[in-house]
């Protein structure tokens, strides 16, 4: 496989993750956004736990940094497509713990969590994703 057609299954690898991230948040609020909160002193725990929630993925960025600068050292090597692997397999996990303010949102639909705060859980998660994504420098 080329270099950019790496880069484009990865481009796509993206965009699926960030549907897979925000599509529950948007689907829980659509089917039950209007309904009746079940415990709705919790929204508030529930916003707080979301935000948080952007801390976790300072350890993952750390290691996707270091595999993207692993994958600059092994461009035009034998090892550059070990290289790439290892890129989208560390992108992988850390995009899934990117999505876990919007997913946390999505939970937080259930106890009454107003429009506003989803929407800014939503936002962190795009905010997070768009650190993911494979720079120029590497096509």
């Amino acid at each position: 496989m080329t270099r950019g057609q790496v880069r484009r299954r990865l481009s796509v690898n993206w965009w699926q993750y960030f549907a897979l991230a925000l599509l529950p948040l948007l689907v829980i609020n659509g089917l039950f956004g209007e309904g009746e909160a079940l415990a709705p002193i919790l929204a508030m725990p529930f916003f707080i736990a979301g935000m948080a929630s952007m801390f976790v993925s300072l350890k993952f960025f750390g290691g996707y940094k270091h595999s993207l600068i692993a994958t600059k050292k092994a461009l035009d090597t034998a090892d550059e497509p070990a290289a790439w692997i290892a890129l989208a397999a560390q992108r992988r996990s850390a995009m899934l713990v990117a999505s876990l303010p919007a997913w946390i949102g999505a939970l937080a639909v259930f106890v009454g969590l107003e429009a506003v705060p989803l929407v800014l859980l939503g936002l962190a998660t795009a905010v997070l994703f768009y650190l993911y994504r494979i720079p120029r420098q590497l096509g």
